[in-house]
């Protein structure tokens, strides 16, 4: 469907702004990730009190700067969207919101622009430039393969604490309290360390017994490490199959990761097809 004349600017903002395939929505995106990474490389130079004594000044000039042009391109994003509610509480949303916020909050607040280091966050823009709509759709697969494994993924983690808790219990039985399983709760951190392979060494079985169940969830941990890797991948492959040219986002809210199937925004409810 095509925009209405009144909302062509709408559109074209959009695209600009939301769309990298195209050459004005990649300049676009090459600039803002250039701005960032320039902007974050300030706050960084700035923290280094030998250079902030010589160049303080003109930091601070260049982060009002930066804060000028997020703070338009911000409002360019909600106006350009038919509901910027949508883009106000998204992830990218509110990590451009946090961004912003630590320098208008240091006028007000003293040292509130040491927060300015949360803009780094604004590096996740990366995936739009350059066309890297493969990489997004990359983490469709795994977002929607998440989403689909979740109750599997909840049934074996509680399976797996489940476990822990039991092991745990046993070598506080098994061993001595001087070893450094004084008491259940520290008996199951022990689990758990151990079970993951991180093992950090703070307590260890000496008895013969304990060195016996203590090799019993070393095995388990080695064994229930491809368990989650195995359902997600699984799950990774089915959506694969269904892929389908998607556009990036919905040109009336924003909102991303739609199904491969889907023909209208699930929010919104707006073709997605223009």
């Amino acid at each position: 469907m095509k925009p209405k004349p009144s909302e062509h600017w709408r559109f074209r903002l959009h695209e600009v702004i939301y769309e990298s395939n195209t050459r004005a929505g990649k300049a676009f995106d090459v600039g803002l990730l250039i701005a960032i990474f320039t902007s974050i490389m300030v706050v960084m130079l700035d923290s280094v009190v030998s250079i902030h004594l010589k160049y303080g000044a003109l930091f601070y000039k260049l982060e009002w700067i930066f804060t000028g042009l997020f703070t338009i391109e911000y409002i360019l994003r909600l106006v350009s969207i038919k509901q910027p509610i949508r883009y106000v509480f998204s992830l990218l949303g509110i990590i451009d919101l946090i961004s912003l916020l630590p320098s208008y909050l240091s006028i007000f607040f003293i040292g509130a622009q040491s927060l300015l280091a949360f803009r780094a966050l604004r590096l996740l823009r990366v995936f739009r430039i350059f066309k890297l709509g493969e990489f997004l759709s990359e983490i469709n697969f795994l977002t929607q393969a998440l989403k689909n494994s979740f109750r599997k993924i909840s049934i074996f983690l509680l399976t797996v604490l489940t476990i822990t808790v039991i092991l745990g219990s046993i070598m506080y039985l098994v061993e001595q309290k001087e070893n450094g399983f004084s008491n259940i709760p520290e008996s199951i951190y022990w689990a758990i360390v151990t079970i993951t392979t991180v093992g950090y060494g703070d307590i260890s079985p000496i008895t013969p017994m304990g060195k016996f169940v203590a090799s019993v969830v070393m095995l388990i941990g080695y064994a229930i490490i491809a368990v989650p890797t195995g359902i997600i991948t699984h799950d990774i492959a089915v959506a694969a199959k269904s892929k389908k040219e998607m556009p990036e986002s919905c040109p009336s809210c924003s909102l991303e990761g739609h199904d491969a199937d889907a023909l209208f925004c699930k929010h919104c409810g707006s073709s997605l097809f223009r």
